[in-house]
């Protein structure tokens, strides 16, 4: 009995020793540091318009408080706090506050599902039930009864797969912000939990509830924005035998030096989180707890790791991130992901799916969106290429492989409408000097 025991910890040392650090790379990128906006080819004065538009949204209420960074060839050339992080209390923005990112927590995710798809554990075209039986034999909606939702369905023409959850088209629905109101209900009934939580409830209950419940569409024929990010986390942790948080601080955070980015913050961290504020009769006040808690992430059981919407960083740890993306799939040393699989997650994967009529100007990859040369051409976006996503609560970044630049704009609100993101992205293009 003993001598079992004895090779049960070998094997668990064993294994944590795989987790500590990516491979290394031949290729040495610099650390991302800052630097004059000439040494890299763009404009201080013209990088000046970003300070002025920022400042002028604090002051005329559009938003409590803002973080902007733009970076180029992994040099930071402008990076600036502004307004307030906590209105209430008066504290201050500062460059390291830490924002719940939501959505943009999906790059992270994919960007594992690739690392482990790296060592040939699975293909993208293998069904998820391979992993996750709950998922064997979809059903798409065909009838719903308001009065009790109850539900019928139809074979799913085939099987949802990794590719399909990575691109938002298996079907699967967003709960509480899914546009379809029997969509909502269902997911609400089976106890789904959307985003992330401060309950006692695993990634592993949550994904096999919703497993059970019918599609909007059969897989790979529509695009339906899902929990798809949320069942790979899941999928992690099957495919690594490792809990999806240990994953990604082992593979992804601790080797690119992410040292703020969080399910849960540890509480020496809890201090710098800025929180969900809304405008309240011409003020601005935290937001109240609704379907979520704002007090994630630094409450709760911490117990449910979303890979759709669970993570919380600051502008440089995303910054670093992106530039991994940008080095080819390596950093200072490090290498996360191969240059060809780059190439991979940011080619277009869904086809003409997400075409608007007459508006081609965007194409999805493995959980980026892409901009097209028609993209490119309505102007202020980018060069064809770039790629970019947001979160729930007002974050937002993008980056431009032909340029290098990266462009974050960090916020933390809730039900309002303003215009600073657009016209960051649009600056931060005029400012190339070069």
């Amino acid at each position: 009995m003993k001598h079992c025991s004895l090779i049960f910890v070998a094997v668990v040392l064993l294994c944590t020793a795989g987790l500590e650090a990516q491979t290394k790379s031949v290729k040495k990128s610099p650390v991302l540091a800052e630097a004059k906006p000439e040494t890299v080819g763009m404009s201080e004065e013209r990088l000046a318009r970003i300070d002025k538009m920022c400042t002028e949204a604090v002051e005329t209420g559009s938003v409590p408080g803002v973080v902007a960074l733009v970076a180029r060839n992994g040099k930071f050339v402008f990076w600036n706090a502004y307004g307030m992080a906590d209105s209430e209390t008066g504290r201050k923005m500062k460059r390291d506050d830490i924002f719940r990112i939501a959505s943009q927590s999906k790059a992270i995710t994919a960007t594992a599902v690739m690392m482990l798809w790296e060592e040939g554990l699975f293909r993208l075209d293998d069904p998820v039930s391979k992993f996750i039986p709950e998922f064997r034999n979809p059903q798409v909606l065909k009838t719903f009864r308001y009065s009790d939702t109850t539900w019928t369905g139809e074979p799913a023409h085939r099987e949802i797969t990794i590719r399909h959850l990575l691109t938002h088209t298996s079907g699967l629905g967003y709960g509480m912000i899914d546009g379809d109101e029997r969509m909502k209900m269902l997911y609400q009934k089976a106890g789904v939990t959307d985003l992330f939580t401060t309950e006692n409830i695993t990634i592993e209950e949550s994904v096999k509830r919703l497993a059970k419940l019918p599609l909007h569409h059969h897989p790979g024929e529509g695009r339906t924005y899902s929990e798809g990010l949320d069942v790979l986390g899941y999928f992690i942790e099957v495919v690594s035998g490792i809990p999806f948080d240990e994953f990604l601080r082992a593979r992804i955070f601790d080797p690119l030096g992410m040292v703020d980015t969080w399910f849960y913050l540890p509480d020496q961290k809890a201090g710098r989180l800025v929180p969900v504020q809304h405008a309240v009769n011409g003020k601005w006040k935290r937001f109240p707890v609704t379907f979520y808690d704002p007090d994630y992430p630094v409450k709760g059981a911490r117990t449910f790791f979303s890979g759709g919407a669970g993570l919380s960083s600051t502008a440089k740890d995303y910054a670093t991130f992106l530039q991994m993306y940008l080095n080819g799939g390596e950093y200072n040393g490090v290498r996360i992901l191969s240059r060809t699989t780059v190439d991979l997650v940011l080619t277009n994967h869904i086809g003409e799916l997400w075409d608007l009529p007459g508006e081609p100007m965007r194409d999805f990859g493995l959980a980026f969106e892409i901009l097209t040369p028609e993209g490119q051409a309505t102007g202020g976006m980018g060069t064809a290429g770039t790629f970019n996503w947001g979160g729930y609560f007002n974050t937002q970044y993008f980056a431009d492989p032909s340029e290098q630049i990266i462009g974050i704009i960090f916020k933390q609100t809730q039900g309002i409408s303003e215009d600073s993101n657009r016209k960051f992205r649009q600056l931060v293009f005029q400012s190339l000097d070069d």
